[in-house]
């Protein structure tokens, strides 16, 4: 397994994608969709679309939406269906060649697809898979599933959808695929529902999306989430579902709430804002601190830190200000520089926090780097006390379902008790959500918590190994 985690900052999710189906000029619509899904990745973008002819074209590149695409460029994706994709790499790395979405010729048929996640089995797929003459254009795990497809002279008969069941009961992991053919887009989402996929109406076309905040660019109206191992065909026969997994959990992965979609997305009926609002009130009840303000950390902590400040009647207050338009933190070639552009991209307010006892709220603590920089900067800025409070649980295993911490040593609390914890990054004091109100925050009874406790939801083949020798366990 290959974790970029070693060249940022914080979290990164691997990707999001968008589909469009019968709506002129779908790739100009996608390209909408793909900027409200920019936060889930950075690295590369794509969009294949389906011209009236029945041709599949693709332009992909790497760097932001706005980097890769003009006018020009969209309007060279002319049709009424088309799929796109952000890209954040974890398994296979960066490069050009494992931007998505990849594009397949094949004499039954061309297609797209496009895959949010990561494949646990990979390893052993692809060798398979090689093993009976396949070759693959790229490092990516995400490739797999168009190989396991069926494409032999006898199943040419057999509709299309068949074979992509088969193919998606031998991935193990956590997936949402769009694949697009020349007729028709097929949605996939894993039987552990550990990925985010929905789908809504605009006009007589649908929609597909990671999140829901992207059908409200563009105005589509949201129709349901996509369940648990189903496979929802999209095309001019309107919406037909099926299942390909009898085993079905809801176990969402708990960061897509507290740190990944955006916090004007409802996912699986419970809006993201709404979810930290309340995990900061509950945090406040789990953790209460004799302070004087409550301070956020942009973006994904304000939430939280809204709720904080409700429950204990503190103040909240914008003691720190993020600036936008500074250059991505994982550019930045060292440690040192690395802790630098945390510097750039966070500004303390002296004149809020001088003199103050300061909460300060923050989703989640990863290796504690952000976090150690942040309580120095309050205390600089002359805060006299800094009390740290995390909207989540501790951090004490690595994930192998497309978030990219992939070793032990990446992680500040992996080997530390509370104390430690708390003594590495300097706070006067340090408290973590429980598990329990993380699922009181959502109304909900299944989670995928597994980088919090351990209990992964799938079999992992050689991914806790390698874990556990990379990270020296």
């Amino acid at each position: 397994m290959t974790g970029m985690f070693s060249q940022s900052q914080g979290l990164h999710e691997e990707c999001g994608v968008f589909g469009i189906w019968g709506v002129p000029q779908a790739a100009s619509l996608v390209y909408y969709g793909l900027h409200s899904l920019q936060h889930r990745g950075q690295e590369g973008c794509g969009i294949v679309a389906v011209n009236d002819a029945g041709q599949l074209r693709r332009v992909k590149g790497e760097g932001l939406v706005t980097e890769v695409f003009n006018e020009e460029k969209v309007a060279s994706l002319p049709g009424p269906m088309a799929i796109g994709h952000v890209r954040y790499s974890t398994t296979g790395g960066g490069g050009i060649e494992n931007v998505q979405p990849f594009l397949f010729r094949h004499n039954t048929g061309d297609f797209a697809l496009a895959h949010n996640g990561n494949l646990v089995n990979s390893v052993q797929l692809r060798k398979y898979l090689e093993d009976r003459g396949s070759l693959f254009q790229s490092s990516s795990d995400s490739e797999i599933l168009a190989h396991l497809i069926k494409k032999d002279a006898i199943d040419r008969r057999q509709p299309r959808i068949l074979a992509i069941m088969e193919a998606l009961n031998m991935i193990e992991g956590a997936f949402a695929f769009l694949i697009m053919t020349k007729n028709r887009i097929y949605a996939c989402r894993d039987k552990y529902g550990l990925r985010p996929l929905s789908i809504a109406r605009l006009g007589d076309g649908y929609v597909l999306s990671s999140e829901t905040c992207a059908f409200d660019t563009i105005g589509a109206e949201f129709i349901r989430d996509i369940e648990p191992g189903e496979v929802v065909t999209v095309d001019g026969h309107g919406i037909r579902s099926r299942h390909y997994s009898e085993y079905r959990r809801n176990a969402m992965c708990a960061m897509e709430y507290i740190y990944f979609a955006r916090p004007d997305s409802d996912i699986e009926g419970c809006n993201v804002h709404s979810f930290r609002k309340e995990s900061g009130r509950l945090l406040w009840e789990e953790a209460p601190a004799d302070a004087d303000i409550v301070v956020g950390v942009p973006d994904s902590s304000l939430s939280a830190a809204m709720g904080y400040s409700e429950a204990s009647g503190l103040p909240y207050e914008m003691g720190l200000i993020k600036n936008k338009y500074i250059g991505r933190t994982f550019i930045y070639p060292s440690q040192s520089m690395r802790e630098k552009g945390v510097r750039m991209k966070l500004s303390a307010v002296k004149t809020i926090v001088k003199g103050r006892r300061v909460v300060l709220i923050d989703d989640s603590v990863v290796r504690g780097t952000t976090s150690r920089r942040i309580v120095t900067m309050l205390r600089e800025a002359g805060a006299v006390e800094v009390h740290l409070r995390i909207a989540s649980p501790m951090i004490k295993s690595p994930c192998f379902y497309g978030v990219d911490i992939s070793t032990y040593d990446e992680l500040l609390c992996a080997r530390r008790n509370l104390e430690e914890a708390r003594q590495a990054i300097g706070a006067d004091s340090l408290a973590f959500l429980s598990e329990e109100a993380l699922f009181k925050a959502g109304g909900r009874n299944d989670l995928c918590l597994a980088c919090f406790n351990g209990h992964y939801p799938t079999s992992l083949y050689q991914s806790l190994e390698e874990a556990n020798r990379d990270g020296k366990f």
